[in-house]
């Protein structure tokens, strides 16, 4: 069996390498840095594109020194969660939170389906979004009605949130209707629900995270649900300050790189091509590990001169061991790699990883991520990736510049094969493709571009919700 590391959800680095943060890094930084989360389900910023596949409205860049949401200031918002869990939906959510409170603005948050137990996870969560002045309050209630009637601007997150509409607002839902940004980041098919999205013709805009998935929400709402979708704005995502300021550390990086190798058990100069997601088929890690040995056969069979390679997995459930996560260990075993692949449980930091490893494998299947944060991620540290030629990783990665592509599927198992020889065999051009996606990310996938285009939405919906009232 492959390597653990990582065992503990809430722990996943050693008291060594906590202190050896805190000497590297500022206290802020270390502190946002451990609460971080890693994984984004569509997971988790991009050029917004001069060519319109879509009539959508792309996001211009603003050009200003102080906030480009400071017209938010004293402003009530809402924002709307189907939930609060390490996925990339409510993050990103708490994010917009956070920068909204940044500039003055009194935010207020639901989350829809809580567990009836209590839970480690939203218990952090909310507490860290108290402290930042985030008041969080119940899904129902005369409370929280009213608080939708008198806000300036509420922000639907996830198609599945939809629904909160009928069963909270009920007769007031057309009140509401002209004040809702709807801030969509699934890209599965069986979100297409109309008892999800009805009022979504009705509502002052979406919201979405690349092109490709706001053209495929374009489609699918008309083809199959006989619906309009509303204005629709592309805004792509943007890296922490946190992160950005660990990815520039380079003693930080070095001094991470070499605990986590020594976790896992790898030399320094060992290649590692990492993949980290939730383990789930979607994810395609079962066709990264059929990829991952069949470049082991091919290095063997041309007697290629390259360090030893290593497959890592970060996004393991090592208490659930699911049916899928059970058949990548059982492959593992049967093609006798169990020095080669290293499966890392879940964890909230993901710096260390890239910070690690030599190239990021973003290997999501049928439509692939409607975004997939990791990616720009990984490209701040200057890392190469391979990835399908599928939904927003296409509109990240520029193919044979910043990595590259291979097709999704069955198909695409033997050129993820050959470009991972390629990245193994080719040092300067794994080097050059990890600073050209560095550039990249500095250039247009950094927070402050998140919120110049995130604020050219709101002014828009404001604007639109204010004609509405006259």
């Amino acid at each position: 069996m492959g390597k653990h590391s990582a065992t503990g959800w809430w722990v996943p680095l050693t008291k060594r390498w906590i202190l050896a943060l805190l000497i590297m890094l500022s206290i802020s930084t270390a502190i946002a840095f451990f609460i971080r989360a890693a994984l984004d389900p569509c997971d988790r910023h991009l050029e917004v594109s001069d060519k319109k596949r879509v009539q959508s409205q792309s996001v211009p860049r603003i050009a200003t020194k102080s906030s480009p949401l400071s017209f938010m200031k004293s402003k009530l918002v809402l924002l709307v969660s189907h939930e609060l869990s390490l996925s990339g939906g409510p993050l990103l959510l708490m994010e917009l939170a956070f920068l909204l409170r940044g500039v003055g603005t009194k935010v207020n948050w639901i989350t829809i389906q809580k567990p009836s137990e209590e839970d480690e996870v939203i218990y952090s969560l909310e507490h860290k979004m108290w402290d930042r002045g985030v008041q969080v309050i119940s899904a129902k209630g005369q409370e929280t009605i009213n608080t939708a009637l008198k806000a300036d601007l509420i922000v639907l997150n996830t198609a599945v949130a939809g629904k909160w509409l009928d069963a909270v607002l009920k007769e007031d839902v057309p009140r509401v209707l002209p004040n809702v940004l709807w801030w969509i980041h699934e890209m599965r098919g069986h979100y297409f629900k109309l008892d999800y999205v009805k009022h979504l013709p009705l509502v002052a805009g979406a919201m979405i995270d690349s092109h490709v998935t706001a053209e495929y929400w374009k489609n699918r709402t008309r083809e199959r649900l006989r619906i309009k979708m509303p204005d629709t704005y592309v805004v792509h995502l943007g890296n922490s300050k946190e992160l950005m300021e660990v990815a520039e550390d380079n003693v930080a990086k070095r001094v991470l790189r070499e605990h986590v190798r020594e976790s896992l058990g790898v030399r320094n100069e060992d290649l590692l091509f990492a993949i980290i997601n939730s383990v789930s088929r979607g994810k395609g890690q079962d066709l990264f590990l059929h990829s991952f040995y069949e470049s082991l056969e091919l290095i063997k069979e041309k007697k290629l001169e390259v360090p030893s390679v290593h497959a890592v997995i970060i996004g393991s459930d090592m208490n659930a061991q699911t049916k899928f996560e059970s058949e990548l260990r059982n492959y593992v075993m049967q093609k006798k790699i169990q020095d080669r692949v290293h499966f890392v449980n879940k964890t909230l930091t993901v710096a260390p990883y890239l910070a690690a490893i030599d190239v990021l494998v973003q290997n999501s299947q049928a439509w692939g991520e409607c975004f997939g944060r990791i990616t720009i991620e990984a490209m701040a540290f200057q890392l190469p990736v391979l990835g399908t030629a599928a939904g927003g990783t296409t509109e990240i990665v520029v193919n044979g510049t910043t990595g590259l592509l291979h097709p999704v599927g069955k198909e695409g198992i033997t050129p993820l094969a050959k470009n991972i020889v390629k990245l193994a065999t080719h040092v300067e051009r794994r080097l050059t493709m990890g600073k050209r996606g560095y550039e990249r990310v500095k250039e247009i996938f950094q927070e402050h571009h998140m919120a110049e285009r995130i604020a050219v939405v709101l002014k828009e919906v404001l604007k639109k919700s204010k004609s509405h009232l006259y």
